[in-house]
């Protein structure tokens, strides 16, 4: 069979787009998970539908957290066990994504045991309907991130230059708007949007209080599944943000404290003329 024009071209932007897949999702130097939860309590605490916020560690990572402005890089889907288990596995897979290179895929909850993570609930969903949002996820396996479009990488080598606020979130969605070509959140929107479930509210008739302008217009009025970032989950009132350790019970009388107290911190070397180094 003879090899086309387009053929050439389609692997040429493969080949391009692998690459610049690799370097985004490199790890970043220094990274440091400030509070990550404990693995058992964070185990126990999950239920099918929740969705899981991380704070990544990798390039694209960086690029995401500052264009939303937020701690939250990527989002992940618990299913609980509606997955088969995967053979030669230690651990059974909970976890649905949409990685960068890799496309949908699952994973399990050990994979961000030392992260920092959150878990945003949705409330009120019938049985059927978290049913129906676990399963539009499990149905989306294995629909592969299209490395052709170089333009849906290239958004996010340039998060260094100030960007204004109500250009930050289009950045993300610049591209084909694609949810296998998006970012992780977009094919979760899509799974809630399915059984109609709000993300975020409709509050154009309300005044903001101490709000940004251009933050709220962004925020508040979007509303198609290729704009929506993992934060939006965090912001959303109608997700219940649940944290393992209190809700596993907690009770502070039974901390250990030190009776020494902590070292202050060793102070910045100044340079001649006194500022910080």
């Amino acid at each position: 069979m003879a090899v086309t024009l387009r053929d050439c071209c389609d692997s040429l932007l493969s080949r391009i787009g692998r690459r610049m897949a690799n370097r985004l999702n490199r790890p970043s130097a220094g990274y440091t998970p400030f509070t990550p939860s404990d693995f058992d309590t964070l185990c126990r605490t999950l239920r099918p539908g929740d969705v899981l916020l991380v704070e990544g560690q990798e390039q694209i990572s960086n690029a995401i957290k500052y264009l939303t402005q937020s701690t939250w890089s990527h989002a992940a889907m618990y299913v609980g066990d509606s997955l088969p288990a995967t053979p030669g596995a230690q651990e059974r897979h909970r976890l649905i994504e949409v990685n960068l290179g890799e496309g949908c895929v699952s994973a399990p909850v050990s994979k961000y045991a030392h992260f920092n993570t959150r878990i945003c609930r949705p409330v009120g969903l019938s049985p059927e309907e978290c049913r129906a949002v676990t399963d539009f996820m499990a149905m989306r396996l294995g629909l592969k991130y299209d490395l052709r479009n170089i333009f849906d990488l290239l958004r996010y080598f340039f998060p260094t230059p100030p960007v204004p606020v109500r250009w930050r979130r289009r950045m993300l969605a610049f591209g084909s708007g694609d949810p296998t070509r998006a970012i992780c959140s977009s094919l979760i929107a899509r799974a809630f949007q399915s059984v109609r479930y709000p993300i975020l509210p409709d509050v154009r008739a309300v005044k903001a209080r101490n709000e940004c302008k251009f933050a709220r217009r962004e925020i508040m009025h979007i509303r198609h599944h290729s704009l929506f970032t993992p934060r939006d989950f965090d912001l959303s009132p109608y997700f219940r943000i649940v944290k393992p350790h209190l809700d596993d019970g907690f009770d502070h009388h039974l901390l250990k404290w030190s009776p020494e107290p902590a070292p202050e911190p060793e102070p910045e070397p100044k340079l001649a003329d006194g500022s910080a180094a």
